[in-house]
């Protein structure tokens, strides 16, 4: 399928490893060319390598998506590599096994300015562009912990369901001058954050008392598909919805977590 993502414009932040380096990679099977962003240089080139080997075009722009100016940079970089900006996908994110009683204000801060504030000034820089293009994608990467609280880390929680109704409020705003917002909500994914050393799955194991292969067992269980999704399914998803095929779908919040929250949404 042609999503029509030819020379369309985009940028990925978090785009160094996990679903952001797949989004950027299957944006770049599809023609497009992209501006990855994030903070490890070394990790975004080898990213950068892999969508040109898929055919797109690729530039990278290391940042702390937190900084006061991070929207703008974006915007700013977007536009001297490739004369403007189509699509955005905020993915930039982290969360840590940590119970309410543990979490600090620090915590909650940092949980905010990474899921909620970042997320806001690139849409502030970049969705206004669009606009006046008349036409647009963004894409905001939440998690299903956003839409059922997660006792592990409720500072992550309640931030990513802050990003979701921030998502909500830029579709309800943009819609009409062509630029559609929508949001994916994945579930537990087999990526670095979950699977690499020290990761969630070494933490959760750590919390129970148990071994790290049941803990993955045991987060397992609890989805109804019976494993985890994968980089690449989440990029699938984030890609159509970056498409020309989308053309119809705007303040969603897709469900791609296996069927872990229990809801019809």
């Amino acid at each position: 399928m042609d999503l029509g993502l030819t020379g369309r414009a985009c940028v990925v932040t978090g785009a160094s490893s996990g679903i952001g380096r797949a989004t950027a990679r299957a944006l770049a099977g599809e023609g497009a060319r992209v501006l990855l962003v994030a903070r490890g240089e070394e990790a975004l080139a080898g990213a950068a390598r892999e969508c040109a080997e898929a055919g797109g075009e690729a530039a990278a722009l290391v940042l702390d998506v937190t900084a006061a100016e991070a929207g703008e940079r974006m915007a700013s970089a977007c536009q001297e590599h490739f004369g403007g900006v189509d699509v955005l996908v905020n993915n930039a994110g982290t969360s840590r096994v940590r119970p309410l009683e543990d979490l600090t204000d620090e915590d909650w801060q940092g949980q905010w300015e990474l899921n909620v504030m970042a997320s806001l000034r690139a849409m502030r820089a970049l969705a206004p562009r669009m606009a006046e293009r008349g036409w647009g994608r963004i894409v905001n990467v939440c998690s299903s912990s956003g839409k059922r609280p997660s006792g592990s880390n409720v500072a992550y929680s309640v931030a990513k369901a802050a990003q979701l109704s921030l998502s909500r409020a830029f579709a309800d705003a943009y819609s009409g001058r062509g630029v559609l917002v929508n949001a994916v909500a994945p579930g537990p994914v087999s990526s670095p954050l979950w699977m690499e050393p020290g990761g969630l799955a070494d933490q959760a194991a750590e919390r129970k008392g148990t071994s790290r292969d049941e803990a993955l067992a045991d987060a397992s269980a609890k989805i109804p598909l019976g494993r985890f999704g994968t980089d690449d399914e989440i990029a699938a998803v984030i890609a159509f919805l970056c498409s020309e095929r989308a053309s119809d779908v705007a303040g969603a919040a897709w469900s791609v977590d296996g069927g872990s929250v229990p809801t019809i949404v």
